[in-house]
């Protein structure tokens, strides 16, 4: 009997380990690819601005974009921009999540507020919150707190719609369980609905992702005179375009960054459960 519960074991074993390789070869060879793509896009793009296939004005080339970078870094010009964006961004990212969160909380632990609030909430989402910009400038002035107020108008009622939906589509037969075993309605949140929404949380947090960096540079092409944002408008007004391509260029790489922070919590999570 040992010999058998051994020999199980060791199989499982084995098939765990090779679908462990098979998973790691995916994923290499999804990296390979990835870079392969982003190698041969920036190469044509290169090619195409040295022998002027493409309009170097308006499209510039990666070469000039980064040697326009590192010159405004090693003059100190561009780290106090970059730092700006990204606290904008990190804290209505922060707390845009939690904000919405805690609405769906509440929502769901009151019926009556969820029917009451419900029309509301689909109003807001479809209001174009671009026009909020004024509202916000005059309201809070033109500080960076204008700026965080337009990410939390973008990130805070998608991410209670979200939530919230996620709440309500929990088997009801969980619920009854809970209560069924003397549980009150705290118990059936943090025993069944909390956990079982995990997985749309951690969306919701990728998709914040984006959204925050959407409401911090549209606040700065309204207000900032600092941020990636502003760089944009500057860049757009003195027709550098290379400034403007080369601050998208940090905008997407510092988003991937918090794309794969979230994307390592997501798999945390997952290898825990």
């Amino acid at each position: 009997m040992k010999e058998q519960n051994a020999a199980d074991e060791g199989l499982l074993n084995r098939v765990y380990a090779e679908h462990r390789a098979s998973r790691d070869r995916v994923r290499r060879a999804v990296l390979i690819t990835q870079c392969a793509i982003l190698i041969v896009f920036f190469g044509v793009w290169e090619a195409a601005g040295r022998l002027l296939w493409i309009d170097v004005l308006l499209f510039s080339y990666p070469s000039k974009i980064t040697g326009l970078l590192l010159e405004k870094l090693a003059d100190g010009s561009l780290l106090p921009h970059v730092g700006a964006t990204v606290m904008e961004t990190v804290t209505g990212f922060v707390f845009g999540t939690l904000i919405g969160a805690a609405a769906a909380a509440v929502l769901w632990w009151s019926p009556f507020l969820s029917k009451v609030f419900d029309p509301f909430i689909v109003v807001l989402n479809s209001m174009p919150k671009v026009a909020l910009g004024p509202l916000f400038i005059v309201g809070l002035g033109a500080t960076p707190l204008s700026i965080v107020a337009m990410t939390l108008a973008v990130t805070v009622i998608i991410t209670t719609l979200v939530i919230y939906s996620s709440f309500k589509e929990v088997d009801a037969n969980y619920t009854k369980v809970v209560l069924l075993f003397g549980g009150n309605r705290r118990d059936v949140f943090a025993r069944v609905i909390l956990p079982a929404s995990v997985p749309a949380i951690l969306s919701a947090l990728k998709v914040n992702v984006g959204l925050s960096w959407i409401g911090t540079i549209v606040g700065e092409f309204l207000v900032s005179k600092q941020g990636l944002g502003y760089l944009i408008i500057y860049g757009f007004q003195v027709f550098n375009f290379s400034l403007v391509i080369g601050s998208l260029f940090i905008i997407a790489i510092v988003a991937a960054i918090m794309y794969t922070i979230v994307s390592r919590i997501e798999s945390a999570f997952q290898y825990r459960s």
